[in-house]
């Protein structure tokens, strides 16, 4: 079989869980695993593949078919995205919505010119709940949509709360309202405000002698994080931390709530996750799409791609035929 060879660049929770799921599927190999830490210091799973510097992925051009980036949405994918968009396949989990069209152009720029394949934004969320909003808003044209996310660990947040003064360490889970997913799931189509959706629960390990009020205060007035929730604040020891808030679940529902014919029959689409591990579950929603890229590069494709352009037979390991004698 065929093996596509994939890189990594950056070796966080995306890229272990990207390391992971490579060797789930039995059409792709690591080929190196690139980071801004000096190599020798960084451990990975899988023997006799190459950690090397990031200044050193052109050498390893004609070597690579997709380069999974696994770098953050908020500085890191926009500066290295379209650098490595010019010169190699990539896949990338880009997840702040307000700034994807802008991130697109730029992408699909590079990639042209390079005479690449890129696609953007893959993961669950954006990724998997944009394609079933999209497909249940076009099957029902009149209604409306509904984004529930948790309960899970909201990576942002969480770095958010570490960031304040006083803070040693900390962790924030995102929490549907149930009264509200019940309004929905109801068929009411219910005006919903960002509190009435979401509550946002932090667990704070605070430094020697910080003032917890301020810290709390701090927090709970945060803006675009936590001034439009109910949250609470519940300090606890880093021990405590470490044995009660060491995974990373998360998880949501993507709701559609709309009508049919003269008589207004009511429907509800309703796609749902539960994840143990939200960096590893968007690992291998990544990888998946990986292979998509390296079959449309193949196919001669170039520019830049989101989910929604992509066939979902294009996803899977299996063949056509495969496909339709044994899933449609």
């Amino acid at each position: 079989m065929e093996k596509i060879r994939i890189g990594i660049v950056g070796y966080g929770n995306i890229g272990r869980g990207v390391e992971l799921a490579i060797a789930r599927n039995e059409d792709m190999e690591l080929k190196a695993v690139f980071t801004r830490r000096e190599p020798s210091l960084v451990k990975i799973h899988t023997e006799g593949v190459a950690v090397k510097h990031m200044d050193d992925m052109m050498a390893m051009k004609d070597e690579i078919d997709v380069m999974v980036l696994c770098g953050g949405s908020a500085t890191d994918l926009p500066e290295i995205g379209p650098k490595l968009a010019a010169n190699f396949n990539t896949i990338d989990s880009f997840d702040t919505h307000a700034r994807i069209p802008e991130y697109f152009k730029n992408m699909d720029k590079a990639a042209k010119e390079g005479g690449k394949l890129g696609i953007i934004s893959v993961g669950w969320d954006p990724g998997m709940f944009s394609l079933n909003r999209l497909y249940a808003e076009a099957i029902l044209p009149q209604g409306s949509t509904y984004t529930f996310w948790g309960k899970g660990v909201s990576q942002g947040h969480s770095d958010a709360i570490r960031r304040v003064e006083g803070v040693k360490n900390g962790i924030q889970y995102t929490v549907p309202i149930e009264a509200a997913v019940e309004r929905v799931r109801s068929g009411s189509d219910p005006k919903l405000t960002t509190r009435e959706k979401h509550l946002r629960e932090c667990y704070v390990v605070l430094e020697e002698g910080a003032d917890r009020q301020a810290v709390e205060k701090a927090i709970k007035t945060m803006p675009n994080y936590f001034d439009e929730y109910d949250t609470t604040v519940t300090f606890i020891t880093e021990e405590e931390l470490k044995a009660q808030h060491g995974k990373m679940p998360h998880g949501g529902f993507a709701i559609r709530s709309g009508e049919t014919g003269e008589d207004g029959n009511k429907h509800i689409i309703e796609y749902s996750l539960k994840l143990d591990s939200n960096p590893e579950f968007t690992a291998s929603v990544l990888i998946c799409y990986a292979r998509a890229a390296y079959r449309l590069a193949k196919a001669g494709q170039s520019g830049a791609r989101t989910v929604f352009d992509i066939a979902p037979a294009l996803l899977s390991i299996k063949t056509p035929e495969e496909l339709r004698a044994g899933l449609l």
